[in-house]
């Protein structure tokens, strides 16, 4: 699953790590959540943002998720186009889980330690919503967890290797089999404090650590 994202990194960072020759005016957001903005990379070297939960045309506003599962988006109908030919990256420098601890639900900020972003898999579409308004929007793929994340949940983001991102988006390559596994390249997962629990807290607090990071799995 992925449900909340982070993206703090300064434009500069950002327009070095992905190439980007233009970045739009980005605000520091420590608890994305569905519904809204997210930045994505659709084009080499260009930085968008667009609604995070698919708005298909079939399916309005609350027609499709968030979170689509890689093993299955090639066959499902919603989700065959956009994985074909309409495929993006979702830029972040972290994403949250919850572990269950008894009745309760510890959020966990999943990153990497020198805090640089990175690339989540995802397709894109673009659809009237039920008020008739176009609206452009977006999903990340998700697949079997790894590393940190498997002792969190049984199911993380799909990471794209850096190396891998000019053939994501490539319309062309309408099957990437060879891209659609995860991978953990040295997250580490730190417990956070249950204030980002609530999406209307958009603050540095969300990310503040209460206590060490989760051991990684042999």
């Amino acid at each position: 699953m992925c449900g909340r994202a982070t993206l703090s990194t300064p434009a500069r960072i950002l327009a070095e790590a992905f190439g980007l020759s233009f970045v739009p005016e980005l605000t520091p957001r420590y608890n994305v959540a569905p519904t809204q903005p997210v930045a994505v990379v659709r084009t080499a070297g260009q930085l968008e943002l667009l609604r995070w939960g698919l708005v298909l045309p079939a399916g309005g506003v609350k027609g499709v998720g968030i979170n689509v599962r890689v093993e299955s988006a090639s066959r499902v109908p919603a989700y065959r186009g956009p994985m074909r030919t309409q495929r993006c990256l979702v830029v972040v420098d972290g994403f949250y889980e919850w572990k269950r601890s008894g009745a309760e639900k510890e959020p966990w900020h999943i990153h990497y330690p020198d805090a640089r972003p990175f690339a989540l898999g995802g397709i894109w579409a673009r659809a009237e919503n039920r008020n008739g308004v176009m609206v452009e929007s977006c999903a990340i793929l998700t697949g079997a967890a790894k590393g940190v994340v498997a002792a969190l949940h049984d199911r993380m983001p799909l990471l794209v290797d850096p190396a891998a991102w000019t053939a994501w988006l490539d319309p062309g390559n309408t099957a990437p089999k060879e891209l659609l596994s995860t991978y953990d390249d040295g997250l580490v997962a730190n417990a956070v404090d249950s204030w980002v629990n609530d999406s209307k807290h958009e603050d540095a607090r969300c990310i503040v650590p209460v206590q060490s990071q989760l051991p990684r799995e042999p």
